[in-house]
C-alpha cells in the first residue's frame, strides 16, 4: 500500500451504489492516479455491537489458515480486507481467468478520510442501507479498482460506453439457468426477464453513471415510465429507430455474454460444489472437531447417504469445504459487460477487448467482460448457509404443494409425481 488517500482527497469520490458488505464510490476528481478508478470501503452493522467493526489481529481464524494453507498470501495477510483481495488475486483470479478477474490493489487512508466520506454519500444511500450499517471507521485501507463501467480513461469521449451489471444468484421472473443455458434464445431471455425485474440483479451505466436499475438496493418492476426514459437514453449509443433501442441493447448483451464463454468459466467454478451444502455441512463438522448435529436430525436411511463422508480424510474434508466456499463465492458475484461503439477506422482497444457486430443496427461494439465482488466466505458461515438452504428448500415444497392444489381444482385430473 504505497499510495495513501488523505481527508482533502474525500471531495472527489461520489457514491456509485452498495451491497451488503460494501460501498461503492467512483473518483471525479483530476489526478491520473485515479481517473478510471472506484473504491470500496467496508461497512459495519449499527447495532451498537462495536466489537463487530473492529479489526482482528489476524483475517483468518487457526481452521481457515489450516483450509488454505497451499495460499501461503493468503493465511499470512493481516486483516479481513487484505484477506478478501489476496483471495480473488491468487484463488478466484487464476480460476476464472486473468482476463476477467481485477483483484484491485489495497490503498491505505485515514480516519478523517473515511469519516468525509460517510458524510458526503449519506443523502444518497437508502434509508434502509443507513439504518443498517455505516462505514467501518477500523479500517486502515480501501480497495482501488478499475471502473468497469467504462473503457480505459484515456478513451472516455471518443465514443459513449454503456455497461451491464448482472448478478448471478437471486431469482425472479429471471432464470439463472436460462442465462447460463448455453443456447442464444434462452440468454437472451434471461436478459429480458431480468430487465422486466431488476430487483438487485441487473443495472446500467452510461459513461458510469446509472441510468437503470437501483444504486444501493432493489429496483421496482420496470414499467411503462421507467422504460421510456431507458429508451431515450440508449439513442445516443444504439443507432436504431424508435422503440427498437431497448430490444437492441438486450440482443447485445445476450450475444455479448454468449461470445466471451464467461458464463461457462462461472459455472465449472460453481461446480466445484459438487456435495452442495447437505453434504460440506457434515465435513464442516469434522473439521471442527464437533459433534455433527445434522446427523442428530437424518433418520437412518438418511444417514447412509453421509457416512462416508465422515469416514473421509481431514485432507479430504478440508478439500469439500473449501470447493464449497469458491463455489459459493462464484454463485454470489457479479459480472460487468461495457460495451463502445467501434469508429469508422478504429483498429478496436487491443487484447483486453472483443468485438461483436449488431446486425440489426449494423453497428460494431468492442466489449469488455470482468468478474466483480469475488469475495472470500468465511468458514463459519457455514451453519448459516445450512439454515438457509433449509428455509429455501421448505420454501420451495410449499410452493410446490400450492401450485398442485390449485391445479387439482382449476384442471382435469392428473398423474402427479411425488418425488423430486
Amino acid at each position: 500500500m504505497e499510495m495513501i488517500l488523505r481527508e482533502k482527497d474525500a471531495n472527489e469520490w461520489v457514491y456509485r451504489g452498495e451491497g451488503a458488505a460494501n460501498l461503492v464510490l467512483a473518483y471525479t476528481g483530476s489526478s491520473p492516479t485515479f481517473i478510471g478508478k472506484v473504491m470500496r470501503i467496508r461497512k459495519c452493522p449499527r447495532n451498537g455491537a462495536e466489537g463487530m467493526c473492529m479489526r482482528s489481529p489476524s483475517a483468518l481464524t487457526a481452521l481457515e489458515r489450516l483450509l488454505w494453507k497451499d495460499v501461503d498470501e493468503l493465511i499470512s495477510s493481516s486483516d479481513n480486507e487484505i484477506a478478501c483481495q489476496l483471495f480473488a488475486h491468487h484463488v478466484m483470479k487464476p480460476l476464472l481467468g486473468p482476463k476477467y478477474v481485477d483483484a484491485g490493489m489495497l490503498v491505505e487512508v485515514p480516519r478523517e478520510f473515511l469519516e468525509l466520506v460517510e458524510k458526503n454519500v449519506i443523502r444518497q444511500r437508502p434509508a434502509w442501507r443507513v439504518d443498517n450499517a455505516r462505514v467501518d471507521m477500523h479500517r486502515g485501507s480501501v480497495l482501488l479498482m478499475s471502473d468497469h463501467s467504462v473503457f480505459t480513461h484515456g478513451n472516455l469521449g471518443s465514443s459513449p460506453c454503456i455497461s451491464v451489471e448482472i448478478k448471478i444468484s437471486l431469482l425472479s421472473k429471471y432464470n439463472p439457468l436460462d442465462l447460463f443455458s448455453g443456447s442464444k434464445e434462452r440468454i437472451y431471455k434471461a436478459i429480458k426477464d431480468l430487465f422486466t425485474t431488476p430487483q438487485n440483479n441487473f443495472r446500467v451505466f452510461m459513461n458510469g453513471s446509472l441510468i437503470f436499475g437501483g444504486l444501493g438496493g432493489g429496483a421496482e418492476d420496470t414499467n411503462f415510465g421507467i422504460a421510456k426514459a431507458f429508451e431515450n437514453a440508449l439513442k445516443s449509443v444504439i443507432q436504431a429507430d424508435n422503440g427498437l433501442c431497448t430490444e437492441n441493447l438486450l440482443t447485445l448483451v445476450a450475444e455479448a455474454v454468449k461470445k466471451s464463454g464467461v458464463l461457462d468459466r462461472l459455472l465449472d467454478v460453481q461446480k466445484l460444489d459438487n456435495v452442495d451444502i447437505e453434504g460440506a455441512i457434515h465435513a464442516y463438522y469434522d473439521i471442527t472437531r464437533q459433534q455433527c448435529i445434522i446427523c442428530r436430525e437424518l433418520s437412518e436411511e438418511q444417514l447412509k447417504r453421509y457416512t462416508s463422508l465422515h469416514s473421509a480424510s481431514l485432507d479430504e474434508s478440508l478439500r469439500i469445504v473449501k470447493d464449497y466456499l469458491i463455489a459459493a463465492t462464484a454463485k454470489d458475484c457479479s459480472f460487468m459487460i461495457c460495451f463502445r461503439q467501434r469508429k469508422a477506422g478504429d483498429s478496436g482497444s487491443g487484447s483486453i477487448c472483443s468485438n461483436i457486430y449488431l446486425e440489426s443496427t449494423k453497428q460494431t461494439f468492442d466489449f469488455k467482460v470482468y468478474f466483480i465482488d469475488l469475495d472470500l466466505k468465511r468458514m463459519s458461515k457455514m451453519e448459516e448457509y445450512y439454515e438457509l438452504d433449509k428455509k429455501i428448500v421448505s420454501c420451495y415444497e410449499e410452493m410446490i404443494k400450492m401450485d398442485q392444489g390449485i391445479n387439482s381444482q382449476t384442471c382435469k385430473p392428473l398423474k402427479l409425481r411425488t418425488e423430486f
